[in-house]
């Protein structure tokens, strides 16, 4: 009696014991494929506000010619309430419909549709480049091949222009200019510029900023209201992707499938898409700036090809979400009892936080005797006499 305690104690405070059930509950865990689909699926919808929301303030700026400061503030005014509206919504509508783990995720297929038709139509919404002079149209000549396209040109070879910033100017002539300096102004009033050479010279004059696109302010009205509906609509299917992976977990594992899918979401959501989105843009710049003979950060960006990348990649992403979800749906519909693991309905307080009552006992001696259920999954894991105390690992 006396050496079945010591080894009950022995194996109860060794921490090496408990944590080498964690691969086995794990795999158990991956192995269900409702499971991992659901994870997945979160990840890529993670992965498109995470990269796509990255990288959506410098998109305003280089799509509708907007300032820094600007962009930043129409999106902290119109797509965070938005999303967080989205998530209230799609908590409530849950709740209200009494959603069974099928209903959840048919919801969360048709808002994916919805949310992947508005990036669909992003497409469609924004400004061209225009003339960028030795960029994009040759200095005075637009019939001049591509080929021969370089900033800097005899008009602006005397004035020594720097690259190593960007600071475009409007000429009347309506093409872009890197800086008044390539535009060849002579005077600090941004007149007399020589580069400007199918206007009289009398109205040789440029104005900071690009040239405006036509129809551009109209197509950022429309993207932006575009965008409040995506946010919100994205949002929603975060609870439903949620309760289906609380349901169909065992009630002893849950805490731990939630600590799975945080791990995963950070892993697979938040770091990948950001470097694939960033090398994306990169590979649209038309314009480097360097300093010290070293290149610096793009300065100029060809728009059509920025915004089709940049949205397809985000379209990719939703639509390997809906292939998710459509795969959870038939593993769900074919057989329904085996993945599901608890009653249809809203969880109780007791149902979602039942694995947190485990880690509550904790360093205690013994286990309420109205839970015997509680350790019959580890058993099943590994039949060695350590794993009945591994359930507060878990």
């Amino acid at each position: 009696m006396e050496n079945a305690l010591s080894r009950a104690y022995t194996v109860t405070h060794l921490p090496l014991p408990s944590l080498l059930v964690i691969p086995k509950v794990t795999k158990h865990l991956l192995s269900n494929p409702v499971f991992t689909c659901i994870i997945l699926a979160a990840c890529m919808e993670i992965a498109v506000v995470a990269g796509f929301a990255a990288f959506l303030g410098k998109y305003l700026e280089q799509q509708f010619n907007l300032t820094t400061s600007s962009a930043n503030q129409l999106l902290g005014m119109t797509a965070i309430p938005c999303a967080c509206l989205g998530i209230f919504l799609g908590g409530l509508l849950v709740k209200k419909l009494s959603l069974s783990a099928l209903g959840a995720i048919r919801m969360a297929m048709l808002v994916n549709l919805v949310s992947t038709a508005c990036y669909v139509s992003f497409l469609f919404l924004g400004c061209d480049t225009g003339p960028v002079a030795g960029v994009t149209v040759p200095y005075g000549n637009n019939s001049t091949p591509t080929s021969s396209l370089d900033p800097y040109s005899p008009c602006n070879n005397n004035c020594e222009c720097q690259t190593d910033s960007f600071t475009p100017v409007c000429g009347a002539d309506g093409v872009t200019y890197l800086s008044a300096c390539f535009a060849g102004c002579s005077s600090t009033n941004l007149s007399g510029c020589s580069c400007l050479s199918s206007v009289p010279a009398e109205n040789a004059t440029v104005v900071p900023g690009k040239c405006p696109s036509p129809g551009c302010e109209e197509a950022f009205l429309t993207f932006l209201c575009v965008m409040c509906v995506c946010s919100m609509i994205g949002a929603m299917a975060q609870t439903p992707s949620v309760i289906i992976l609380i349901r169909t977990v065992s009630p002893e594992l849950k805490s731990y499938a939630l600590g799975v899918l945080f791990l995963l979401l950070r892993l697979l959501g938040f770091i990948p898409p950001p470097l694939i989105f960033g090398a994306g843009i990169d590979s649209t710049c038309l314009f480097w700036s360097t300093f010290c003979g070293e290149q610096g950060a793009c300065a100029l960006y060809d728009n059509v090809v920025y915004r089709y990348l940049y949205v397809s990649i985000a379209i990719a992403l939703k639509s390997f979400a809906f292939i998710l979800y459509t795969t959870t749906w038939q593993c769900l519909r074919k057989n329904y009892k085996r993945y599901i693991k608890n009653h249809e309905g809203g969880l109780s307080t007791s149902e979602f936080f039942a694995s947190t009552l485990t880690l509550d006992n904790l360093g205690r001696d013994s286990v309420p005797q109205n839970q015997p259920h509680r350790t019959k999954f580890i058993y099943n894991l590994e039949d060695h006499e350590w794993c009945e105390n591994m359930e507060s690992v878990l």
